[in-house]
């Protein structure tokens, strides 16, 4: 699943949050329509007239409406689905802009077909990154204007980029204007904390705060903000529910240069780890008193840490230290047991895929299947491994056209049939105790069109081009980048997404600082896991994508023996020979490519029933050469 290139999203309102009671953690039930308290065309335009009423009660000319949560967050709980409830858009990133005759709705190239399918004739898409924020509002409004904010939704890079665009327009921090009028918002999650076992982290959070605390002391830091979940489940040993498909827990934290910890959230849902853990534990609203009383300097990530945490500390006269998330590059360098565990879950992930393609080219070809019923058939064979604990994030089923929408999400009412002579698309992936999945197929139904056969090879050239790179250490994504477009534009083409990005061990299936995409300059290091997953999509046709998870090693000496790095393929699942057109690529491409399907068939065949070996081997028999 693809990230693209979107960034980070976007008060003096007080970090309180109000509770929800405990639950246990069960497998989500599955849902093809937008949350209840999202927005449905209709919808739209009544919100937008009582959030223009505040707007005026507040003497605002403008109010900015991000996709994200004050964790900075690609996926965010039903009460932070501001943007969604507004506008009805449901797309994993973006933002509105709303002054008093426009509303405008920024996306980025994943997202052009869905935005116009999903939002009333009120708003207005505008085309991200073409268009950015700064420059938009100095174009649509008058000098002095003032544009409210929420700083606990914002960070200091995004509205610092945005008043150095637009100097005449006063950007102003103030409460949060679309919850006052969100009469049955959601309460936020308080879902119960699990520990995470250690054989499967492989290293203890104390060993983990002493490192990094080394690194604070070194500094000359006496602590630094934590505000991504997934960074404090990580230094802690621990995983939640909080947010759909993501195990991780909602929290704040302060690592000082001692090494403990104080963490701020729902302390009632952290019974059950009290023994796992070594830290002070305190309600949200201990947060903002918490600052004031540190003593500086103090990190803060100015790419992922609300503007409101550096506004308390200078308005406390404590020092603010910029400085990148302490946890970040930590998190990204996975330990032998996190990749030996992403191994092995991707194998039993891969049986189930296979399982689920045997059953799809039988029941297809028989008409009447629908995208929900290939989604539903997909985690029903995921879940009979009985390791499942949760989708790593809500399936794109995408038949024919759809499939050209690069971040489809069925609904019941755009549930299509994959019907005869048509591509269809699914990105789809699985969490597990011991690591996250993401793989992209395309299939034929029928028979393909020498225009489908050459697209889907071009796109395969990418990902193989990829896979077989060898690279010095400090090469970046933005590198690799153009291995995977290289076969489309000899041809004149493109995709409209980045190449890859980070995965988390049992965390967030989309985890920075690494990705590969044309502006990241985050060098590439042994344990950083990626996707791998060029595309190309025609517009009211059809989409192919395909992905692959891999992760950076050092590579074996050759040659000159220079220090190299390379990439290990983790994904283990068939490509569709029917749509491959060997005459297009080079030896060396088809040799990858059937090491690669040995390797699947290897691998996968004592883990899959009977019926579906016979079609493996089908599927990965020797392709014909010229």
């Amino acid at each position: 699943m693809n990230t693209g290139d979107f960034p980070r999203a976007w008060t003096t309102a007080r970090p309180h949050i109000a509770l929800a009671p405990s639950r246990p953690f069960l497998f989500p039930p599955r849902m093809f329509q937008s949350f209840a308290s999202t927005a449905s065309p209709e919808q739209g335009p009544p919100r937008l007239a009582a959030l223009r009423a505040e707007m005026t009660a507040e003497m605002l000319d403008a109010f900015l409406v991000p996709r994200s949560d004050r964790h900075q967050g690609e996926y965010v709980a039903p009460a932070d689905e501001r943007l969604s409830w507004l506008t009805g858009f449901t797309g994993s990133a973006g933002f509105a802009v709303v002054t008093a005759e426009e509303a405008a709705v920024f996306v980025d190239g994943r997202y052009r077909l869905q935005v116009t399918a999903q939002v009333a004739s009120d708003f207005s898409p505008v085309d991200f990154p073409k268009v950015r924020l700064g420059p938009w509002l100095a174009d649509h409004l008058p000098a002095g204007a003032r544009v409210g904010f929420d700083p606990w939704l914002h960070t200091t890079d995004e509205i610092e980029a945005a008043r150095k665009a637009a100097p005449e327009i006063g950007l102003v921090a103030c409460d949060n204007l679309v919850d006052r009028i969100w009469q049955d918002r959601p309460p936020l999650p308080s879902a119960p904390v699990r520990a995470h076992p250690l054989d499967v982290a492989g290293e203890t959070s104390s060993a983990k705060r002493d490192r990094l605390a080394k690194e604070l002391r070194r500094a000359g830091q006496r602590a630094a903000i934590l505000t991504l979940p997934d960074s404090i489940c990580w230094l802690l040993n621990i995983r939640g529910s909080d947010v759909a498909r993501n195990p991780v827990v909602q929290a704040f934290a302060i690592l000082f240069d001692d090494g403990h910890v104080s963490v701020f959230s729902d302390p009632p849902k952290f019974d059950g780890v009290a023994d796992h853990l070594d830290v002070d534990l305190h309600h949200w609203e201990a947060f903002e008193a918490a600052l004031t009383q540190l003593s500086g300097p103090v990190r803060v990530d100015r790419k992922t840490a609300p503007l409101a945490v550096s506004t308390i500390l200078s308005e406390a006269e404590i020092e603010v230290s910029w400085g990148d998330d302490p946890c970040s590059l930590p998190k990204a360098r996975k330990n032998a047991a996190e990749i030996e565990g992403m191994r092995e879950v991707h194998l039993i992930d891969g049986a189930a895929m296979v399982e689920f393609l045997r059953w799809l080219d039988d029941r297809a070809s028989r008409g009447g299947l629908t995208e929900i019923g290939a989604v539903k058939a997909l985690e029903g064979f995921r879940r009979q491994s009985n390791q499942l604990q949760d989708i790593s994030f809500e399936t794109i089923s995408g038949a024919g056209p759809n499939g050209a929408i690069i971040h489809y999400r069925v609904t019941e009412e755009t549930d299509r049939e994959i019907r005869d002579g048509e591509l269809f698309l699914i990105d789809s992936g699985g969490q597990y105790l011991k690591g996250t999945t993401d793989i992209t197929r395309t299939v034929i139904v029928g028979e393909p069109t020498e225009e489908m056969r050459t697209q889907y090879t071009r796109v395969l050239q990418g990902l193989i081009a990829v896979s077989m790179a060898r690279f010095p250490r400090g090469v970046s994504g933005r590198d690799i980048d153009p291995l995977a477009r290289a076969a489309l534009w000899r041809a004149g083409q493109d995709f409209d997404h980045g190449t890859g990005h980070g995965v988390g061990a049992y965390l967030s299936v989309h985890e920075g600082p690494q990705r590969i995409s044309r502006i990241s300059e985050v060098p590439l290091e042994p344990g950083m896991i990626l996707s791998n997953e060029p595309g190309y999509y025609r517009d009211g046709a059809y989409g192919i994508r395909l992905e692959n998870l891999i992760v950076v090693r050092d590579a074996e000496k050759i040659g000159d023996m220079r220090d190299q790095l390379d990439f290990e393929t983790l994904t283990f699942v068939p490509f569709d020979r029917r749509l491959i057109d060997t005459d297009l690529m080079g030896p060396w491409e088809v040799d990858w490519l059937d090491r690669y399907h040995a390797e699947v068939r290897q691998k996968l065949t004592d883990r899959i029933s009977s019926e579906a070996r016979d079609w493996l081997y089908a599927a990965t028999a020797p392709l014909p050469r010229a």
